[in-house]
């Protein structure tokens, strides 16, 4: 435990940005660590589990590829590619139906963010314009070149695990993007969340359909 909490602590620490305050374990005992940016404390890296809180399965699709346009409300993870050996940098990518189950998908003491939630740690780093530059990680380690004007000043370390369409489809591969959920509804169709470029300096709110599979990021209750 003493080192996870000092792993945890030099791990976390960024230029002008807090120290994390612990490290977290989800219900499948992936550990995460924490930095605090602003007033709120998130996790370094995305959501793991493939279980809820309450230990019940979120299952996934057979095949990765299955079009689940028809279904209602899918609640489903996925590995980027269906390869789990992905999940290890990228984490899963969830369904907003999942995301929003009561069975709640985050750790105890956290949670996923609302809109306005990301919306607060936008504006905290200048706002949506220039926002995606200081949460990305830095380098060409995983996004592709340019990866413009990445920082990495929060130590949000934003990774670039694309995404799953309702219709089966995974998002472009190496390193071009990384979409989140939020947990606020935008319509009937679809909820709110946000998406980062390998091109681009900006952090950018988007409407998405509830059936696609985002990347999840945790923050503290």
């Amino acid at each position: 435990m003493i080192f996870a909490l000092i792993s945890a602590f030099v791990f976390g620490c960024h230029e002008n940005e807090g120290p994390p305050s612990i490290t977290v374990t989800d219900i499948d005992g992936n550990v995460y660590h924490t930095i605090k940016i602003g007033t709120q404390v998130w996790m370094v890296e995305n959501l793991k589990t493939t279980r809820y809180r309450n230990g019940d399965l979120i299952g996934t699709t057979n095949p990765v590829t299955l079009d689940i346009s028809l279904e209602e409300a899918p609640k489903y993870q996925w590995a980027y590619g269906g390869v789990e050996d992905n999940v290890e940098i990228y984490g899963r990518l969830y369904t907003w139906y999942t995301v929003t189950d009561s069975r709640n998908i985050c750790p105890e003491g956290w949670h996923v963010p609302t809109d306005s939630e990301w919306i607060t740690l936008i504006n905290h780093l200048g706002g949506e314009v220039v926002a995606g530059g200081k949460l990305k990680e830095k380098g060409l380690d995983h996004w592709r070149s340019p990866n413009t004007a990445a920082t990495n000043k929060s130590g949000f370390t934003a990774l670039p695990g694309s995404y799953h369409t309702i219709y089966g489809l995974f998002g472009e591969p190496g390193g071009y993007s990384g979409f989140w959920w939020s947990a606020s509804e935008g319509n009937s169709n679809d909820g709110w969340g946000i998406y980062l470029m390998h091109d681009l300096e900006s952090a950018n709110r988007i409407t998405d359909i509830k059936g696609d599979g985002l990347s999840v990021r945790c923050v503290q209750d």
